[in-house]
């Protein structure tokens, strides 16, 4: 990280008064960067009544490959392949892109600088060209589609305070749906083109404290986007959701993490509602994207423990309960009780991570479904789920 990056984010300023409460926001604020695995500070009386204040920053490996390996819906091997910077120019602007494939060929370009014109207002510009094949479910039944998605999307970043942030912008997007094979309705139309309109808006409160693989602390994050579209069979809609987390140390090696998914978006009775029950998203070994809704309660909740720790390297195993239920399409607030829709898994996990490279965590769960029709599964990934 350059030196002019850190003293330009830094409350506390040459010449002004020694307030050990500031100092402390900026090291959390530090410890928040990809760029930095810890941060710690030290005050020196220097003369005259005068400070001198030292902020030590171990910094994180920034330019790091990805590799995702996952199941189809088909049961047939599926990848996504990375790379990233998290602190471009040293001044921690994310750049990178990824290459997928899930039946289809799909790839990403992300740029995000939260500090880009000044230490409050920043720019994010992702563009997206994503094919997967779905499931939509009517009628009892489902049938796949293939399914397009390129989008262009601008944000604008604002820091408020320490605790708080938005992000406002817009996003242009055509998706494409073409069906493949399943069950068919004269209703249920088998291929759509429509270009879209997206205005996002994100709100959070963060009042998290990091010490290397270990969060306290509570955060919330609100999302809303409003959809305008093209096409009757896919009409406007809002969706809204609100993750809050929770995070508790538990003695010197445990961590306990929680979190809380409220969503909402219009109720309209359609195939593609945009909340899905997936193994990837809140419900680990549920199956890759087994329904939609329109309304979704999820609750995840896990206890994590590190068994050995030597230098970079940490193994922290877990136990956690992932519990879920939704509205149905068309539905109403009775669904969510409904048994049929809700799902309960609980499992264990395995972390594998390096402390000095940026979100290198290999993750591996079980969960074993307790509730109506359950299933069981592995899933994998990088980072922790929440």
């Amino acid at each position: 990280m350059k030196t002019s990056f850190v003293e330009s984010i830094s409350t506390i300023k040459m010449g002004g008064v020694l307030d050990s409460l500031q100092i402390e926001e900026d090291m959390v604020r530090l410890k928040r960067l990809p760029s930095v695995s810890h941060a710690y500070f030290q005050v020196v009386f220097s003369e005259n009544n005068k400070y001198e204040v030292v902020y030590n920053i171990e910094e994180n490996y920034t330019l790091i490959p990805s590799l995702n390996v996952f199941t189809t819906n088909q049961d047939e091997f599926a990848y996504r392949v990375g790379l990233y910077e998290f602190n471009a120019f040293g001044r921690n602007i994310s750049l990178g892109g990824f290459y997928q494939k899930d039946n289809y060929n799909s790839y990403a370009l992300n740029f995000r600088a939260p500090y880009l014109f000044s230490n409050t207002f920043g720019l994010a510009i992702n563009l997206q060209n994503l094919t997967t094949l779905e499931p939509v479910f009517f009628d009892n039944t489902s049938s796949n589609y293939k399914y397009n998605n390129r989008s262009f999307e601008v944000l604008g970043l604002c820091e408020i305070n320490f605790h708080n942030k938005i992000e406002l912008g817009l996003n242009y997007f055509i998706e494409d749906y073409a069906y493949q094979f399943g069950a068919t309705n004269p209703n249920v139309p088998q291929a759509l083109n429509v270009k879209k309109w997206l205005l996002k808006g994100i709100y959070e409160y963060n009042n998290l404290d990091y010490f290397y693989q270990y969060v306290s602390g509570f955060k919330s994050q609100f999302n809303f986007q409003y959809v305008t579209s093209t096409s009757d069979n896919l009409p406007d809609f809002f969706i809204g959701w609100n993750d809050f987390l929770l995070f508790k140390r538990v003695g010197e090696r445990g961590n306990w993490a929680n979190r809380i998914r409220l969503g909402l978006s219009s109720n309209n009775e359609t195939p593609f509602a945009p909340f899905s029950v997936d193994n990837n998203l809140n419900v680990r070994g549920v199956g890759n994207t087994i329904d939609r809704g329109t309304g979704v309660l999820v609750l995840n909740t896990e206890y994590r423990h590190t068994f050995f720790e030597k230098d970079w390297f940490v193994l922290q195993g877990n136990a956690f309960i992932d519990a879920g239920t939704w509205r149905n399409p068309g539905g109403n607030f009775n669904d969510l009780s409904a048994s049929e829709n809700i799902k309960i898994y609980p499992g264990i996990g395995l972390r594998f991570m390096h402390k000095k490279i940026y979100n290198a965590i290999l993750r591996i769960d079980y969960g074993y479904g307790v509730s109506d029709n359950a299933m069981q599964g592995l899933v994998f990934g990088i980072g922790q789920y929440f």
